[in-house]
């Protein structure tokens, strides 16, 4: 671990633990607090930094190459190009889409930073946890380490319950973005069953995001549940509702969200609260996991 630590210094460990006082309906019923995992590093914002620690500290010694995959906004892609520059590690990044001559910010880091950038169409993308796909990029790219979309694997777990030992208060409920169901998962087995985490969905996939989830923890694991209303469309979608709620919190706030994963969790959030979904007195703690990369123009 030495060596991944001493090629990343900056890193801001344990994440700061701040109030949450916004003037919202229903706020004074509670008591929040934010966990800013988007304050660890820079660039190896949030929960990307959980979910890649021990992937990272593992590497076979034989390793020779990572490969990963995300799409055109990756925050996932972005802090892994990131590490493996750090680390002089090549990485292939298969990403969805194909985005020449109109690269995003964060696909400009990635060739910045020497990433092998590979653009496959949705069909082929889609085969991402096929076995013979895997397979075939083992054969590609000999001795390397394939790291599942989001980092979503079981190393990822140990990380992630990390976040939750940080929280050093008595605490009721958790919330925290859904997309690759790990950081979820993690944050159920850190838990004990008198408190619930609360996942807001970021995209489509009633049924689906729970099995992402349920893949990592036991079925008798029951202290955790995904609200499917708040994904504004799908993943990377927003309404005007959203847009305009996430450009008024930057105004307000002493932090920043976007509107893909944090931005929506607030909002959830701010709605809850007006509905009166939480019991009067409940202390809740709610994940800032990082990555603004979906509200980058440059």
């Amino acid at each position: 671990m030495t060596h991944l630590y001493s090629a990343i210094p900056s890193l801001r460990l344990p994440s700061p633990l701040i109030p949450f006082t916004p003037n919202w309906d229903g706020a004074t019923r509670v008591e929040m607090l934010v966990k800013r995992d988007d304050a660890i590093h820079p660039i190896i914002s949030g929960n990307k930094w959980r979910k890649l620690k021990y992937a990272l500290r593992n590497l076979p010694l034989c390793t020779q190459s990572i490969v990963s995959f995300g799409g055109g906004h990756s925050n996932h892609l972005h802090a892994l190009g990131f590490v493996c520059r750090q680390l002089s590690t090549p990485f292939h990044a298969i990403v969805r889409g194909n985005y020449l001559g109109n690269e995003t910010p964060m696909l400009k880091d990635l060739a910045l930073w020497g990433s092998h950038i590979h653009y496959v169409d949705k069909k082929t993308y889609q085969q991402r946890h096929s076995k013979d796909y895997l397979a075939q990029l083992a054969r590609t790219y000999p001795k390397s380490v394939i790291i599942p979309e989001g980092g979503s694997q079981a190393d990822a777990l140990k990380g992630i319950g990390e976040m939750v030992e940080e929280v050093a208060v008595p605490f009721d409920r958790i919330m925290v973005p859904v997309a690759s169901g790990a950081t979820l998962a993690g944050i159920a087995l850190a838990l004990d069953s008198t408190k619930q985490a609360l996942g807001i969905a970021v995209l489509k996939g009633e049924g689906y995001l729970e099995s992402l989830v349920t893949q990592f923890i036991p079925s008798s694991l029951n202290h955790w549940q995904i609200d499917h209303r708040f994904h504004c469309g799908g993943y990377a979608k927003q309404s005007a509702a959203l847009a305009t709620f996430c450009d008024a919190f930057n105004q307000q706030m002493p932090f920043c969200i976007e509107p893909v994963y944090s931005g929506k969790v607030f909002f959830a959030l701010k709605q809850l609260l007006a509905a009166k979904a939480f019991h009067e007195g409940e202390r809740i703690v709610i994940v800032h996991t990082g990555g603004l990369q979906g509200a980058r123009r440059a």
